[in-house]
């Protein structure tokens, strides 16, 4: 621990006193694993665990819609979430603490995909959040919409386009655009309803714990289409069998998820065509015309 951690985390400590939590806080070693804000492992004065993010204090606003997503995932009942224990700004800094889990790359994958179908379960009354948050490091607008197309034509496609002008990809966005009139097609016969997602479920933001039992943590979560977290499972990593399993088992699928799939992983390569270029670029615009030929667009 470097000398100034100490005021920095003797800050924490006394803003985590309503959480029941006993200084001094004190670090015990970073950790890997975050692309966006620093990570550490930190004890408490009774010896307890910690997880500690943190960044400028610019960061506050992202941090505060991390807290709040988890909050909203712990009370839809699913997978195990962290437990927040407070989050705030000291010493110029920006910060979020939760309990410390001893993440396991494997477990009972059934039992998570059962868990997840109850977290899906949980329902909004319009698509959207009441507050927007973060898409990795892009913004992700969240203005309530009862009307799922519109919902992903503007919030999700419109705004991952408009990036996409400004990044100069012509070549995407004039097919996209064309894609964004077109998606009623794509929903010929499903009516999604406002189902709590994670929002960013990719491989990095899911394990289990030392019980076996899923866990999920750095979201971005809404209400929207159940489809969309289950396609973000399959973008970058995937799940066992046992999990499709168990979550059929709960809740099966509907006709027609290949395709969505395609859609809703489009939104995530797009965002990645923003942060990073590169063949995600050229990707995205693969994408879009398999998806212009479902709708005879192509």
């Amino acid at each position: 621990m470097t000398e100034p951690d100490v005021p920095f985390l003797d800050a924490i400590t006394d803003a985590l006193v309503p959480a029941g939590v006993a200084g001094p806080l004190r670090r015990s070693r970073a950790l890997g694993g975050g692309c966006i804000h620093e990570a550490a492992h930190i004890t408490a004065g009774d010896g307890r665990s910690l997880f500690l993010k943190s960044n400028t204090e610019a960061h506050a606003p992202m941090l505060a819609a991390e807290a709040s997503g988890l909050e909203w995932l712990a009370a839809a009942d699913g997978p195990r979430v962290p437990r927040v224990l407070g989050h705030g700004t000291a010493c110029g800094r920006a910060w979020l603490v939760t309990e410390y889990l001893d993440l396991q790359p494997r477990g009972d994958a059934a039992g998570y995909g059962r868990e997840l179908a109850r977290m899906h379960a949980y329902r909004g009354e319009a698509f959207g959040l009441d507050h927007d948050n973060w898409i990795g490091t892009t913004t992700q607008p969240n203005t309530p919409d009862e009307d799922w197309v519109a919902f992903w034509r503007w919030r999700r496609m419109g705004h991952q386009l408009d990036l996409a002008a400004a990044d100069g990809h012509g070549e995407v966005v004039d097919r996209g655009r064309q894609l964004a009139e077109r998606l009623e097609d794509l929903f010929s016969g499903y009516r999604p309803v406002p189902s709590l997602l994670h929002g960013d479920l990719w491989a990095g933001n899911q394990a289990w714990d030392t019980d076996g039992h899923g866990v999920v943590f750095d979201p971005a979560v809404y209400f929207g289409d159940r489809e969309a977290d289950l396609a973000m499972t399959e973008l970058f990593g995937g799940l066992p069998q046992a999990f499709w399993s168990g979550y059929r088992e709960a809740w099966p699928l509907q006709p027609g998820y290949p395709v969505r799939r395609e859609l809703y992983n489009l939104y995530h390569v797009l965002n990645h065509a923003h942060l990073f270029g590169g063949g995600y670029v050229a990707q995205s615009a693969r994408m879009i015309d398999r998806l212009l030929a479902e709708v005879g667009g192509g």
